[in-house]
C-alpha cells in the first residue's frame, strides 16, 4: 500500500523558494509510489489559541480537545492519518511566519499539562512517523541556521505532532529575485528528500 505524505506549508507565496521545495520533495515522494496531499495553512480557517489549557488537563496520548470551533481539528485529523509529513514555512523577522506560528500555538492539544504541574510533557513519548523540514531565508543558509529560530521551530511541531525528521532543508538567499529558482542542487536534495519518506 502507498504512503500517504501530507505537506503542511505555511508560506504566504504560492511561488516562493519554500513552496518551490516543498513541490519538489512532492514530486520525489511520488516518483517513489506514494501519495501526497498539500494544506496551505493560508488558506485554513484557524483561530489564535486562547491559553485556556482545556485541552491539557486529560491524561493520555490521545490529543486533547480544544473547544475552539474552526477547521484545526480536521486538520490535525489528516496529520494523524499520514504516514510522514513535509512541514514548510519560510522565516519572518527571524522565525517561522506568523500563520505556520498560529498552527505551531494551537499544538498545544498534544501537551498534558494539569493544573499544578509545573510545565508540560508531551503526549507522545516516541515518534510514529518521519517528517521532513523546510525552510528559506534572505540571508545565506549556513547564517539562517544560526540566527534564526525556524528549524528550531518545525523540529518543535514535529516532535508535538509524533514526528521524527528525516532530512531538512534550508534555502538561503531567497529574497535576491523576485520570482525564486532553485539550483540543480537544491532541487536534487529535495526530490531525494521526498523518495526517503516514500521509502
Amino acid at each position: 500500500m502507498p504512503k500517504k505524505i501530507l505537506a503542511i506549508n505555511g508560506s504566504y507565496r504560492r511561488s516562493g523558494a519554500t513552496a518551490l521545495a516543498l513541490a519538489e520533495v512532492l514530486e520525489g515522494a511520488r516518483e517513489a509510489g506514494a501519495l501526497t496531499e498539500t494544506v496551505e495553512l493560508a488558506q485554513e480557517r484557524i483561530e489564535f489559541c486562547t491559553n485556556c489549557r482545556a485541552c491539557t488537563q486529560q491524561p493520555g496520548e490521545k490529543r486533547g480537545a480544544c473547544p475552539i470551533e474552526d477547521e484545526m481539528g480536521a486538520l490535525l485529523d489528516r496529520v494523524e492519518a499520514a504516514d510522514a509529513l513535509v512541514l514548510a514555512a519560510p522565516v519572518n523577522c527571524f522565525n517561522l511566519t506568523a500563520i505556520t506560528r498560529r498552527f505551531m500555538e494551537r499544538l498545544t492539544v498534544y501537551a498534558y499539562w494539569p493544573w499544578g504541574a509545573g510545565g508540560p510533557k508531551y503526549r507522545r513519548a516516541k515518534p510514529s512517523k518521519k517528517a521532513v523540514l523546510i525552510t528559506s531565508s534572505a540571508m545565506p543558509a549556513p547564517l539562517g541556521r544560526l540566527f534564526t529560530g525556524a528549524m528550531r521551530a518545525l523540529k518543535l511541531i514535529a516532535k508535538a505532532v509524533g514526528a521524527e525528521p528525516a532530512g531538512s532543508m534550508f534555502i538561503g538567499l531567497s529574497s535576491s529575485r523576485e520570482r525564486p529558482e532553485l539550483t540543480g542542487a537544491e532541487k536534487n536534495k529535495a526530490r531525494t528528500l521526498g523518495r526517503r519518506l516514500a521509502a
